[in-house]
């Protein structure tokens, strides 16, 4: 077990410095463009790098995201159960997201073998657009990696 976890923190923090890497790039792009539009000269195809940047940031931050715990959660119904209950309920949940992120996954990747198959690309440089949707199919499927190692590492739920 110890290794299913470590391999589950080694990839989501790595995907986790992708995604910052992504918004860093996103964040200077934008501010370069707005510069340089106040001398005529905008950076082309800021718009669709920015929305291709913006589906890396939060596909690849999921996982890590997950694993700390540091997404909104609604506590009402595990605070109002004792402890196996809150346990029950916390895999239960945990199932049902992997479930949910596996169908996302397999979704991706066949919209993004579409994309390929199709030649579709972004509209202004002529990006392809499916390297984006198996990148975030794949960050699918390391959630559903690191909601399965949660499940074997709950023990009594944090409140």
């Amino acid at each position: 077990m110890n290794t299913i976890s470590a391999l589950s923190q080694g990839l989501s923090r790595f995907m986790f410095s992708v995604a910052g890497a992504a918004l860093a790039a996103s964040m200077f792009l934008t501010v370069g463009d707005v510069i340089l539009r106040s001398f005529q000269h905008p950076i082309v195809g800021t718009y669709e790098l920015v929305g291709l940047l913006g589906a890396v940031v939060v596909g690849f931050a999921i996982p890590e995201t997950s694993r700390v715990n540091g997404h909104v959660i609604m506590d009402f119904l595990p605070g109002a159960v004792s402890g196996s209950w809150r346990r029950l309920l916390r895999v239960v949940t945990r199932l049902i997201g992997i479930l949910i992120f596996l169908l996302i996954a397999v979704n991706l990747w066949s919209m993004g073998s579409d994309f390929r198959v199709n030649g579709e690309v972004t509209p202004t440089l002529q990006l392809p657009m499916y390297p984006v949707a198996w990148g975030i199919s794949l960050c699918c499927l390391i959630e559903c990696l690191t909601l399965f190692v949660d499940i074997l590492e709950t023990r009594e739920p944090e409140l």
